[in-house]
C-alpha cells in the first residue's frame, strides 16, 4: 500500500530549510535541513493516532536528501510524493 507524504517549505537560507511535513495539511510535523553541515533533524513529530510519526519523518528526510544531492540543492515549495 503506498502513502503520499506532504511537504511544505517553511523557510530558507543559505544555512538552512525547513520544512513542514506529513500526511495532509491538517496532521505536519517539522524538519529541518542544515545545508552546510548536511544534517536532518525532527524539529516536531507528525501527531497521529496511528503513531506513525518516524515512518513520515524517514520519507521527509530522504526527499530532502535527494533535493539536497541529486537536484543540485534547489528545494520547491511544494512537494508530494508517493512512498
Amino acid at each position: 500500500m503506498a502513502s503520499f507524504v506532504l511537504l511544505l517549505k517553511e523557510f530558507e537560507d543559505n544555512e538552512k530549510v525547513v520544512y513542514r511535513f506529513g500526511p495532509n495539511e491538517q496532521v505536519m510535523g517539522k524538519i529541518e535541513l542544515n545545508k552546510e553541515k548536511e544534517t536532518i533533524q525532527e524539529i516536531e513529530p507528525v501527531q497521529n493516532a496511528n503513531n506513525e510519526s518516524k515512518f513520515y519523518f524517514k520519507r521527509a528526510a530522504q526527499r530532502l536528501a535527494r533535493c539536497l544531492y541529486n537536484e543540485g540543492g534547489h528545494f520547491p515549495e511544494r512537494t508530494t510524493f508517493e512512498s
